[in-house]
C-alpha cells in the first residue's frame, strides 16, 4: 500500500474510532458498523464501475460521497454510513486499496465491539484454536481455500464447525477471512488472533508442547516470556505429541527450542 492509501486508511480509521467512542450503543454499535462495512465489500467487489468511481480522487469529494450515499444510504446503519463517506473522501492510491482498507476497517471494529463487550481475550483464543483445527486439516483448509467454491459455500462449510461454538464475532472474522483469502486460511485466521492480542497490548507466544500445560503453567510461561520480551505476552498452546518433552516456542519470527525432540534434532545433526 502506497503513502497516500496508508494516510487515507488512518484517517478512516480515525473517523471510526470517533464513531464509535460517541455511540452509548458501544459494542452492539461496533458489530454492526463491521459486519456491514463487510457487507459494502462485497458490494463494491460486484460492481466493478462503482468501486472505481468512489475511489477516483480526481472527482469533487462532494460527488465521490453522493454517490456512495445515493447507493449505500438506505441499506446500512448511520455509523457504518459516516465511515464510508470519510474514505471515500480520502484519496485512495488505487481501488484496491479502498476495497482493502474497508476490510481493515471492518475486522477492527468488530474487533472493537468484542473489547467493549470484555470478550475480545475469548475472541483471540477462538481465533487461535480455529487456526489449529484448520491447519490441522488438510482437507477442510483445501476445501476453504478453493477458488472454485462460493463464499456462500465457504461460509457454510465453516458455520458447521462454528454453529453454536464460538462468539457471534469470532464467527464473523472468520467467515470473511475465508471468502476472501489472502493466503491459507489458518494463516488468515491466525493472523486475525493475533491483532485481537495486539489491541489488548499483548504479543503471541505460540507454544507447542507434548502435553497440555496448565493455566498456573501458563501464567508462569507468560510471566517469564514478557520478562524477557518487555511485553505482555498472550500465550496460546498446542499439543504435539512429536515434540516428544519439553515445549517449543514461536515468537514472531524467533524460535526457542527446548522440546526432546529439538535436542535430539541437533545431537543428530552434530554427528559425523
Amino acid at each position: 500500500m502506497h503513502a497516500a492509501s496508508r494516510d487515507a486508511l488512518e484517517q478512516s480509521r480515525s473517523v471510526l474510532q470517533s464513531t464509535l467512542s460517541a455511540n452509548p450503543a458501544g459494542g452492539a454499535t461496533g458489530a454492526t458498523v463491521g459486519a456491514e462495512l463487510f457487507r459494502v465489500v462485497d458490494l463494491f467487489e460486484g460492481e466493478r464501475a462503482l468501486r472505481v468511481a468512489v475511489a477516483d480522487s480526481s472527482a469533487p469529494v462532494e460527488a465521490r460521497q453522493d454517490l456512495a450515499r445515493s447507493v449505500l444510504g438506505w441499506k446500512i446503519d448511520e455509523a457504518t454510513l459516516s465511515v464510508v463517506l470519510a474514505a471515500v473522501a480520502s484519496s485512495w492510491s488505487t481501488p484496491r486499496d479502498l476495497r482493502e482498507s474497508l476490510v481493515v476497517l471492518g475486522r477492527e471494529a468488530l474487533l472493537l465491539s468484542a473489547r467493549e463487550q470484555g470478550q475480545l481475550g475469548v475472541v483471540e483464543d477462538e481465533l487461535f484454536r480455529l487456526g489449529r483445527i484448520v491447519a490441522g486439516d488438510p482437507q477442510f483448509e483445501q476445501a476453504l481455500s478453493d477458488r472454485s467454491t462460493t463464499a456462500d459455500d465457504k461460509r457454510a462449510l465453516l458455520g458447521q464447525v462454528l454453529y453454536g461454538k464460538v462468539t457471534a464475532v469470532t464467527e464473523a472474522l472468520a467467515s470473511q477471512a475465508v471468502t476472501r483469502p489472502q493466503g491459507m486460511p489458518a494463516d488468515d485466521i491466525d493472523a486475525l488472533s493475533r491483532l485481537a492480542a495486539e489491541l489488548q497490548g499483548r504479543s503471541v507466544a505460540v507454544v507447542t508442547s507434548a502435553t497440555e500445560l496448565s493455566e498456573g503453567q501458563q501464567e508462569t510461561l507468560s510471566r517469564t516470556l514478557a520478562g524477557i520480551y518487555g511485553r505482555e505476552m498472550a500465550v496460546h498452546v498446542e499439543v504435539d505429541p512429536a515434540v516428544l518433552g519439553g515445549m517449543v516456542i514461536h515468537v514472531g519470527d524467533e524460535v526457542i527450542d527446548g522440546s526432546l525432540a529439538g535436542r535430539l534434532s541437533a545431537v543428530r545433526r552434530a554427528l559425523p
